[in-house]
């Protein structure tokens, strides 16, 4: 995980204890008071509002415990580290509220099928369900403030859900006012409500969670963004086969980034860590695997019978053995074009590279091309100004001709 991304991690691990522990306090207080007040006033949405901030506990603790693991650092059993665990109580949270949900639209059914026995409902029903939306609301405010700050999808869907709790509170509250005008059956209606909504943002939060642990891919204006970093990097030339997929808050990445398919391993792949630290340097990306191509594979790939490098070693040595040279380097290249062959030779009279059979040695290896370089040594000039002369040598290659 990048520096900023263990900084982001931080910071939302302190706001989601901070903004749950608030969360905790108020909906304990309120729910003491849905269902003490519900129960003496008669009202029934009152009842399902308070068991709905029952609910709302026990999804704060889900958060609490989320929270404290998703922060943990990578180990020999999850590798990438534990972010899903956000996920997955996502997930718990979505089911607990279908459930309660359910259970508040099964009671109003039982409640509406006989409604000569619903009793009056009591005025002070309504000043508590007037207190509980001003206080959801303004802790939805609060929450949805910090989790848009850290950027973390459970601690926003916890504040919607909050939000959810103060829509419901308006439906009692208006249900409590029909029920007080007289119109009784309107708090069973009201509670039934709440239970729909409450099933609802259960089902949005639970799915949203399955596509997450199903591997969903970043949106398309975020992968631009990676897609954009990786093209920056110096020695790029262009990205394809780039895939995401969503861990907890972050995201991993795997690209394949095309590069001269001449330059060296060693340059390959240091064009590809600075691709890689250059993407991590997105918030939103905890960790990325860059793959390196000399060609886009996607569209050409080297044929599959090309000989290995230890042949086209030995059939080099057999062409050079009449000459008694040896090779000093031989640099292959497999390409969709076939096999490029470079051979870096001692240096040596024109005559010895004529006697070479290399159109021999091109059918043996069935390559594209072979190209054969001479090294020259360079003698620097001597200093007459020093007591001495340098004996640093610097030895450099000629292009002897391809074949």
């Amino acid at each position: 995980m990048s520096s900023a991304a263990a900084l982001q991690s931080a910071e939302k691990h302190r706001v989601a204890r901070q903004s749950t522990f608030v969360s905790i306090v108020l909906n304990t207080v309120l729910m003491f008071l849905q269902i003490g007040i519900g129960l003496f006033a008669h009202s029934q949405a009152l009842v399902a509002d308070g068991v709905h901030s029952l609910a709302d506990l026990v999804s704060d603790f889900v958060v609490l415990v989320a929270n404290r693991h998703s922060g943990a650092k990578p180990d020999a059993d999850h590798n990438y580290g534990h972010s899903r665990y956000e996920t997955v109580a996502s997930l718990f949270l979505g089911a607990l509220l279908i459930a309660v949900g359910v259970g508040m639209l099964w009671r109003a059914g039982i409640r509406l099928a006989d409604l000569q026995s619903i009793p009056p409902v009591h005025l002070s029903a309504l000043f508590v369900a007037v207190l509980v939306l001003i206080s959801k609301e303004s802790l939805f405010r609060y929450m949805l403030r910090g989790a848009q700050r850290v950027r973390s999808a459970l601690l926003i869907a916890n504040a919607w859900h909050a939000r959810s709790d103060a829509a419901s509170s308006l439906v009692v509250a208006l249900g409590i006012v029909g029920s007080l005008a007289g119109v009784r059956l309107l708090d069973p209606i009201a509670a039934a409500i709440v239970g729909f909504m409450v099933a609802r943002m259960g089902w949005t939060f639970g799915w949203d969670a399955l596509q997450d642990l199903s591997d969903r891919a970043l949106d398309d204006a975020t992968a631009a963004d990676v897609r954009t970093l990786l093209l920056a990097t110096p020695g790029v030339r262009d990205v394809h086969e780039m895939r995401t997929r969503k861990t907890g808050d972050f995201a991993l990445v795997d690209a394949h980034i095309l590069v001269d398919p001449r330059i060296s391993v060693s340059e390959g792949h240091y064009i590809a860590e600075a691709a890689r630290l250059r993407v991590m340097t997105d918030s939103r990306v905890i960790d990325a695997l860059i793959h390196v191509d000399p060609e886009n594979d996607l569209v050409a790939q080297p044929p599959v019978d090309l000989p290995g490098r230890e042949r086209v070693l030995e059939e080099v040595d057999a062409a050079l053995a009449p000459t008694g040279l040896k090779a000093m380097a031989v640099d292959i290249h497999y390409l969709s074009t076939g096999l490029d062959v470079e051979v870096v030779l001692p240096a040596t009279d024109g005559h010895t590279l004529r006697s070479l059979d290399v159109a021999a040695l091109k059918r043996r290896l069935g390559a594209h091309r072979i190209d054969w370089r001479q090294a020259v040594e360079l003698v620097p000039t001597v200093d007459t100004t020093r007591a001495a002369p340098q004996e640093d040598h610097a030895t450099t290659t000629s292009k002897a001709g391809p074949a």
